[in-house]
């Protein structure tokens, strides 16, 4: 058995454009911009809300411009490519002014979720179309190690046809303070990982049956804290993700039971593996283990790269990709639409009780 899987991100040839980074919380601070400095691009310059944040950010990460505010960075015409990593009931509006600078503006790296609605994430896409900014969204987990090399196995037909993917989490997220402001919790913060996931594995599903319940440990109002979902598609697959936010009172003085685990059975072998993220700030690389009907034994390929912050290379290269050839991004605001349409439709079941499509929800 061949296992040398395609799990990494094919690379620009051309690694200097010029990055300009909105944003100095967490992700960019130690996702966005260890990656970028591991792969050789090009950060030049950066904004935040906080430009004592700013400073820090760029002392530690070798960036030499830092603008007072968000606006003075999209003015700046050295720039070329928007790095955007701000809450997402924000976005969009520097989205809205960052297409007034397609002049030098070619390319954007939007957050997930792109917007916390449909419509408002169909503006942004269509926004961006019309003054000619190639627009890219950062799910970063299309670009976990493990995640990527079972895709590699699903298209070379190693699996057969799929059958049942399952995505069992059992991990507590840490809630930011702009968390408390949007009308989801669980559905566009943690669940849009998997199901964008499982559009990546699959394709977008057809129908979703969802249910929820707040999260015991999570003090402020929520709806959506512990989310269970079934995906059903119109040629038999059938995908579920049961995303525990709660996982018992592992932080209450009972014994953690903490981790994220991933299944996939087709019609000629099975695959499984874990998610290296809960361990973090711990290295540890997500895993994969498959067999077929062709080898009864259980292959089992290893690598040193990890999720957080090794995928955000991919992120980011997608796009350099995309402006060096002149094609649409793997992960393109376009195609990132049914992710947030299939976000509405899990929220909705959840809300309303009953089966949703993700058509209903995908408005011209």
């Amino acid at each position: 058995m061949d296992l040398s899987l395609d799990y990494l991100p094919r690379l620009p040839r051309r690694k200097d454009f010029r990055i300009g980074c909105v944003g100095a919380g967490f992700i960019m601070r130690d996702c966005h911009l260890v990656a970028y400095r591991q792969a050789g691009f090009n950060p030049i310059a950066i904004a935040s809300r906080d430009p004592e944040h700013a400073h820090a950010v760029a002392a530690r990460h070798g960036i030499h411009r830092v603008h007072v505010t968000y606006a003075d960075l999209l003015a700046d015409a050295e720039i070329e490519v928007l790095d955007v990593a701000v809450p997402p009931d924000v976005q969009p509006d520097i989205i809205r002014e960052a297409v007034l600078h397609g002049d030098h503006l070619r390319g954007i790296l939007a957050q997930k979720p792109l917007a916390m609605s449909y419509p408002e994430a169909k503006k942004c896409v269509d926004l961006c179309a019309e003054v000619g900014i190639t627009l890219a969204v950062n799910q970063n987990m299309r670009y976990d190690q493990s995640v990527r090399a079972l895709a590699d196995l699903l298209r070379r037909g190693v699996l057969g046809e799929p059958v049942l993917g399952t995505i069992d989490m059992r991990a507590i997220p840490h809630w930011m303070p702009w968390n408390q402001e949007l009308h989801s919790l669980s559905t566009f913060v943690m669940s849009i990982h998997h199901l964008d996931t499982f559009r990546f594995w699959f394709g977008t599903p057809d129908r979703v049956l969802a249910s929820t319940r707040p999260d015991p440990r999570t003090a402020f109002p929520h709806r959506d804290g512990i989310n269970l979902y079934l995906l059903e598609y119109g040629n038999g697959c059938r995908a579920s993700g049961w995303d525990d936010v709660w996982t018992g009172p592992a932080r209450e003085g009972a014994a953690p039971d903490i981790g994220i685990r991933w299944r996939v059975e087709g019609t000629e072998g099975l695959a499984r593996g874990t998610i290296g993220w809960p361990n973090y700030p711990a290295r540890t690389p997500s895993t994969l283990e498959f067999t077929t009907r062709a080898e009864a034994k259980w292959h089992q390929p290893r690598w040193q790269e990890v999720w957080f912050p090794d995928a955000f290379v991919g992120t980011m290269a997608q796009l350099l990709c995309a402006l060096e050839d002149g094609t649409e991004p793997e992960i393109s605001g376009r195609d990132n639409l049914e992710t947030v349409a299939l976000c509405e439709a899990v929220y909705a079941s959840a809300k309303e009780h009953r089966v949703t499509t993700i058509r209903e929800f995908m408005n011209p």
